[in-house]
């Protein structure tokens, strides 16, 4: 592995990363998939999703990925569960990728290691992700059908959640920690008018109640120290998301975010034979569903590339 120069190697394995398996390897291009410390990506931390075509019933995150996998797998995906030190990205096309004591070349190169959402810190906050905290109103807001939940930020992510589960749910209290909203004037103005949310600010989350599932959540007033309980059943952690892309800062363009930035309508980075794919370069949409159809994108792109260089 250390002398062949593959032709594509990807890196992530949510469902960018292993759609763009599966394309690559039904186009003959032998991928091999580096899986990082969490294989499946974010989404096999989510209990049941319902909004993935083709799963009327629903499915677990992780029995999707799952799917995924071994339907990669049976094109002749070479999967390594291993993660990647470091990454050479070259002008020539021949990129380097380092991992363990090994060194691979690859004339292709797919990017697909995905976004991590941004959480409180709070004791319980993770425990109870998937049962009573979510960090994707999209994902999970059907759940909460005419419930009371909590929103807490006070950006536009914020206000476009609330916005969203104001459809679907009895009442939303956003809660944030200043006294003002750091989202867009028009994103303020829109929810202005929503009878069914409250705004409550100078309110920062403190507890998150609850044993099985959320209960309720310890919400403090940072104007005169007074704690109160809000009887909600859903919470959304609506304070932002980061990309993964440490190993690629100096070497690809990124937006301010440090997002990938790509050609408009394709997966192309700045880079030759080097693709982006998923929540790596997507701070907009951010779902399965998207992250699967530019991770075919992504294989494509590539394999259109490999032919004009070869």
């Amino acid at each position: 592995m250390s002398t062949k120069i593959a032709k594509c190697v990807i890196i992530g394995s949510g469902p960018a990363g292993y759609s763009a398996a599966i394309y690559a390897a039904r186009a003959d291009l032998n991928p091999i998939i580096y899986t990082g410390l969490e294989p499946g990506g974010q989404l096999t931390k989510t209990t049941i999703i319902d909004n993935y075509p083709g799963y009327p019933t629903g499915i677990t995150g992780f029995e999707l990925m799952e799917n995924f996998k071994k339907q990669a797998e049976r094109f002749g995906t070479i999967i390594i569960h291993d993660k990647i030190s470091k990454v050479f990205i070259s002008k020539s096309g021949i990129h380097t990728i380092q991992f363990s004591d090994k060194t691979l070349q690859s004339k292709g190169l797919i990017i697909a290691t995905g976004a991590y959402s941004k959480y409180l810190g709070l004791k319980n906050e993770k425990r109870l992700l998937g049962y009573g905290v979510s960090t994707c109103a999209t994902c999970d807001g059907f759940f909460y059908k005419e419930k009371y939940v909590a929103v807490i930020g006070g950006g536009d992510t914020a206000i476009e959640e609330a916005i969203y589960l104001s459809k679907i749910c009895k009442h939303i209290y956003i809660f944030v920690r200043k006294n003002i909203l750091k989202a867009s004037k028009v994103m303020q103005h829109n929810v202005s008018y929503i009878k069914n949310i409250s705004i409550l600010f100078n309110h920062e989350l403190k507890d998150i109640l609850g044993e099985k599932e959320v209960n309720g959540i310890k919400v403090i007033n940072k104007e005169n120290g007074m704690e109160k309980i809000f009887d909600v059943k859903g919470i959304f952690i609506a304070i932002g998301h980061s990309p993964n892309t440490q190993l690629f800062k100096g070497q690809l363009k990124m937006d301010e975010n440090n997002y990938i930035i790509t050609e408009k309508g394709t997966t192309q980075t700045n880079k030759p034979g080097v693709f982006a794919a998923g929540d790596v370069q997507d701070p907009r949409y951010r779902q399965a569903i998207t992250s699967a159809g530019t991770g075919c994108m992504a294989a494509l792109d590539l394999e259109k590339y490999l032919n004009s260089h070869s």
